[in-house]
Formats: structure tokens, C-alpha cells, sequence
């Protein structure tokens, strides 16, 4: 009977285990996106890019106004998100740039493990033209299981208030017109 229970315990252990790293995998394509909320930006002009209000705390992804959301996962103290930020303000200018993209296609950022202050320095050291939000305790970053930075999501948004993921990768993303036609088909454009 003692080794039925043990072996029952051990069950439950393992089980427990491989649930709680399938509700941390790292979002691969056709996933739906993890639910997370933001706090809404205190500068007017990231909530005009956002398409969203000035009332409440927070939004979801899903509150956007756009087809498709590039999220990118940083850390300020992460060299590669660094070198990175010049590639990423490109591919900003060339959405803004495009009538078929512009005002269609957003860009996000999330500082895992970054405050308030180091998000600030991070936009202001790198001119980063998009919204950067912290997550000082890592509660976003634990929901996409940890990704190393900078990780790239780009989400369908759908009219039936569902997010599919039609991106997931770890570092840079190519050349950005090659990119930027990838993403302006996920969104439908």
C-alpha cells in the first residue's frame, strides 16, 4: 500500500510539473497569445499610436487599434536588445512609411525585469520612437516561459477579440523589407 501511495505521489509531482511548463512554453506560431494586461502609457502621444484611451490603468494587447502587434520581449541590460534597438527604429519608420502598414501594424516593447525609470533610460539612449513597458517582476516574461531577449511576437489581432501569434523568434528578424512584407501578410494587408 506504501509504495502505491508513494508511487501516487510521485504521479501527481511529475504531472504537476509538466502542466505548469505547458502553461510557461514559449509562444510558437498558431498559438493564441497569453493573456497579460499594461498599464496605459502616460504619454498622449504613445496612447495616440496605441489607439487607446487615456481612462483606466490598464489595457490588453487586444485593446490596440491595429491588425497585427509586434510585441518585442527586452532588457535594457541585454547587449544584443541593444544593438538590436537601431534595427528595430527602422522597422518602425518603414511601418510609418507605408500607407498599407501605417496605423495597421504596432509596435510594443516589454522590459523583463526593467522598471519604470530603466524603460525610460532604454527609449531615451536608443530613441526608441514606440512604447516600451516595464515588467519589473518579470510576470510578462514568465508568461511567454522566460525567452531569452530580445524575443520577437507578432499577433493576428482578430475581430472576434482573439490574438494568434503568426511570429515567435529569438534575436533579429532579417532584412526589414523582407520583414516587414511577412508581417503586412499576417495582418492581412
Amino acid at each position: 500500500m506504501k509504495k502505491i501511495l508513494v508511487l501516487a505521489m510521485v504521479a501527481v509531482v511529475v504531472l504537476a510539473g509538466s502542466l505548469a511548463a505547458a502553461q510557461t512554453a514559449q509562444p510558437k506560431v498558431g498559438d493564441k497569445l497569453f493573456d497579460f494586461t499594461l498599464p496605459v502609457p502616460g504619454e498622449r502621444a504613445d496612447r495616440n499610436y496605441l489607439g487607446i484611451s487615456g481612462w483606466g490603468k490598464t489595457f490588453k494587447v487586444a485593446d490596440i487599434k491595429a491588425n497585427l502587434v509586434l510585441i518585442e520581449i527586452l532588457s535594457m541590460y541585454c547587449p544584443f536588445c541593444q544593438k538590436e534597438a537601431p534595427v528595430v527604429n527602422q522597422l518602425y519608420e518603414a511601418i510609418e512609411k507605408d500607407p498599407a502598414a501605417k496605423g495597421k501594424i504596432k509596435i510594443i516593447g516589454i522590459g523583463a525585469g526593467n522598471s519604470v525609470y530603466e524603460v525610460d533610460v532604454f527609449r531615451k539612449r536608443y530613441n526608441v520612437p514606440f512604447p516600451v513597458f516595464p515588467d519589473p517582476e518579470y510576470d510578462i516574461h514568465k508568461k511567454c516561459g522566460e525567452v531569452r531577449t530580445p524575443f520577437f511576437i507578432a499577433v493576428r489581432l482578430n475581430a472576434n477579440g482573439t490574438q494568434d501569434v503568426t511570429y515567435a523568434r529569438l534575436g533579429g528578424f532579417g532584412e526589414i523589407p523582407a520583414f516587414l512584407g511577412t508581417l503586412k501578410k499576417s495582418a492581412g494587408l
